[in-house]
């Protein structure tokens, strides 16, 4: 592996985040057990019309599997690759897992045929992972404590992977950031979420900082992030590039949950889906009119729903026994 990629993704302090990181502490070990016997090698591949996902069954949980996306209740497809955090896209796959034998993490890169063409070592729980439309920029969060200023909470560190460069930011608090059009610094700094536009070096994430918890747009080639809206979370481009699906706190407290709505990029106007459960995920967009999303539905136990992106209809699900959805 290069040395440029051999980077150590180093630790950050997130309040909001900190609930969802103790329960994703405890339930670490069994959802990252790898089941030996499950899958084939080579029947999960990053070809167009499949919808992939992480596996939450017993006899396969943690396994890259797919489904057709005419026919997501039909017969799975599943992979001998287990990760803790699975997504693809432009023939790039990105997963986030345990290394073997150790009780740390890495991240790596997939071909079209899920073969690792790279790894990095991670420093952290893994909790999102994006891939660019093009395949050739890649992004994740880890979940990260021993932060000074946070006295001993999790807080959440966001890096990404440039293919092209083969160019890594292991964090980006190291971007100049500017807040309501004006400079600003501050030690609290945390990033996650993080969607690619198709600009090379522009993308959207999350940065919180004090009590807020702003939908920033970033340029990886100039550094720097600048923010937009508060109360944003986990935002995700839609294909067309015209609206952002996120998580949003309920009443601004995360202690309440959070609910999945749609920003128009041009309007500035936001509809709320009409998922009412609490949703603590990165929403997926499967196309320009429909959004997914992870629910959890028992301990180690997820299943992918879909909601209509302008607030009508009802949530249905999708695909049982599956998270971290993406559409190929």
């Amino acid at each position: 592996m290069n040395t440029r990629t051999r980077v150590l993704i180093a630790v950050t302090g997130v309040l909001a985040l900190a609930a969802a990181a103790v329960i994703y502490v405890g339930v670490a070990g069994a959802r990252n057990q790898d089941t030996a016997s499950a899958g084939t090698s080579g029947a999960v591949t990053l070809e167009s019309g499949r919808l992939l996902f992480r596996s939450t069954a017993d006899a396969d949980r943690g396994h890259v599997s797919s489904v057709a996306a005419a026919d997501p209740g039909g017969a799975r497809a599943v992979s001998t690759v287990s990760c803790s955090r699975v997504y693809a896209a432009g023939g790039t796959g990105i997963c986030l897992r345990p290394e073997t034998g150790l009780t740390t993490y890495q991240l790596a890169v997939l071909d079209s045929r899920l073969t690792v063409t790279q790894e990095i070592p991670l420093v952290g729980l893994p909790n999102r992972a994006r891939v660019s439309a093009d395949g050739k920029r890649l992004a994740w969060t880890v979940f990260v404590t021993g932060d000074s200023y946070n006295g001993g909470r999790f807080s959440t560190r966001a890096g990404t992977l440039d293919l092209t460069t083969d160019s890594v930011e292991g964090t980006l608090e190291d971007f100049a950031v500017t807040v309501e059009g004006k400079p600003y610094k501050a030690a609290d700094f945390n990033f996650w979420g993080v969607t690619f536009t198709r600009q090379p070096d522009r993308f959207y994430a999350t940065m919180s900082t004090g009590s807020h918890r702003y939908l920033v747009e970033g340029d990886s080639a100039a550094r720097t992030v600048k923010t937009l809206r508060d109360n944003v979370e986990c935002p995700s481009l839609s294909p067309d590039e015209t609206h952002l699906a996120y998580k949003s706190a309920v009443d601004g407290d995360p202690a309440k949950g959070w609910r999945v709505s749609v920003l128009d990029l041009a309007s500035g106007a936001v509809t709320p889906l009409a998922e009412t459960r609490n949703v603590d995920d990165q929403p997926a967009w499967l196309d320009d009119r429909t959004v997914a999303y992870a629910l959890p539905r028992t301990q180690g136990h997820s299943d992918v729903w879909t909601v209509p992106a302008d607030g009508t209809g009802a949530p249905r699900l999708l695909i049982p026994e599956a998270e971290s959805p993406a559409a190929l």
